[in-house]
């Protein structure tokens, strides 16, 4: 059996978005349920591909789909929280992408949980893998730059 993975540090991402947690983010243990914490991730990846210009939700003809996802938990965040929210590019395929996610609380240099997404870009009006295009590839290299955690 595989040693269980370790919390990375704020140094091993290369991109930060400030989100905070609300109110209804909390379950009846009084931490935030796990829902939330992939609501997070897809959030950062989507923001900085927006923001970036890559990523017309209602226009791109190449569209990132979801292929598969994982978050561990470390520790408890809740209501209250200021969530530092890395985000950075572990690899980048012919026709996808594995963003790794991690969500700091407050101030914490640990991360209380992290994971990934996988996206495969696709043609929107056939569903179909493509090659990643010039731009989102040169969008995406900034996230490739990252310290080992």
């Amino acid at each position: 059996m595989s040693e269980r993975q370790k919390p990375h540090r704020r140094k091993a991402y290369a991109y930060f978005q400030l989100m905070t947690t609300r109110w209804m983010d909390n379950d009846s243990y009084r931490h935030m349920n796990n829902t939330v914490y992939y609501s997070f991730f897809d959030s950062i990846v989507n923001q900085y591909l927006i923001e970036n210009g890559v990523l017309d939700v209602e226009k791109s003809d190449v569209i990132g789909l979801v292929a598969e996802t994982t978050c561990r938990y470390f520790k408890s965040v809740g209501f209250p929280s200021k969530i530092n929210v890395g985000l950075r590019a572990s690899h980048v395929g012919n026709s996808s992408i594995r963003y790794d996610i991690a969500l700091f609380k407050d101030d914490e240099d640990e991360a209380s949980a992290q994971g990934h997404f996988v996206h495969v870009y696709v043609k929107r009006d056939t569903g179909r893998p493509v090659s990643l295009p010039d731009t989102l590839r040169s969008v995406i290299a900034p996230l490739r730059h990252f310290e080992v955690a």
